[in-house]
């Protein structure tokens, strides 16, 4: 089986690629806190196999993705120990073997790099892929394959945390998109302005995109967030949970292979 490690700001993401039934079988994450990482490395992880009665020399093959450099350390040593084998760490010298290319390798993070392989893998054409993690941002990718440029804002979860943080009187509450875009109290009042909001926000920065650029933008939602703003469903031709997944998956082969020859 295929192990992908996806590192991002908020948690590490755990994946198993089963190449018999082309299916991702088991996921599971836990906090990016570094403090805690190591220790959750070494209890959880073997936990987690043990009752899902996985070994780990079933693991064949290692990806690693990560936006968060120190964690890179931990995760890689854990590998060599638990997995008895190194995890092949994504970055900028990885995209020359591959049919996208961006022309900042060193400043693009490498989870939306591995965004846009999947993607690309799958539809080969001009490509806006919307990315719902702790960050929000937008990928834009031409009829080439060519990462054009990025765009970030800050993602829900940080905003309704920014809220909470930076006020007196304002609780955190769920990501829940209320029926009414006029709060009737002070709960509603921050699910419809954060979560109608960032509707607009969406819809408004893939319109500008589209007027800045006429290509047959195909829009593509993923991130762990991409299914709470049911208002935007009809906006994406596609929500992939697994996109990211997939890019580590593709790229780490391929690279492999490139390594190999």
């Amino acid at each position: 089986m295929f192990l992908a490690i996806d590192a991002g700001n908020s948690n590490v993401v755990f994946a198993l690629f089963d190449p018999q039934t082309e299916k991702w079988t088991n996921q599971f994450r836990l906090e990016t806190k570094t403090e805690l990482l190591i220790s959750q490395l070494t209890k959880k992880v073997p936990l987690y196999f043990l009752e899902h009665s996985i070994s780990p020399s079933d693991i064949s093959e290692i990806g690693f993705s990560t936006v968060v450099p120190e964690v890179q350390g931990p995760i890689q040593e854990f590998c060599e120990k638990f997995f008895g084998k190194a995890a092949y760490q994504i970055g900028p010298k990885s995209y020359k073997s591959l049919p996208i290319s961006t022309i900042r390798p060193k400043e693009i993070g490498t989870d939306l790099m591995c965004n846009v392989m999947a993607a690309w893998q799958k539809y080969q054409q001009a490509l806006i892929i919307v990315d719902f993690g702790t960050a929000l941002t937008f990928t834009v990718v031409d009829d080439n394959g060519k990462v054009l440029g990025v765009n970030i804002v800050p993602g829900l979860q940080t905003a309704i945390r920014s809220l909470f943080t930076s006020t007196s009187k304002l609780p955190e509450v769920p990501l829940k998109v209320p029926k009414s875009a006029i709060g009737k109290d002070t709960i509603h009042a921050i699910q419809a302005g954060i979560l109608y909001g960032y509707t607009g926000l969406v819809r408004g920065m893939l319109e500008t995109i589209r007027t800045e650029k006429d290509l047959p933008f195909k829009v593509i939602a993923t991130g762990g967030l991409s299914a709470i703003l049911t208002t935007l469903e009809k906006d994406f031709e596609e929500i992939d949970r697994y996109l990211t997944l997939n890019g580590i998956r593709w790229i780490t082969q391929a690279n492999q292979k490139s390594n190999q020859s």
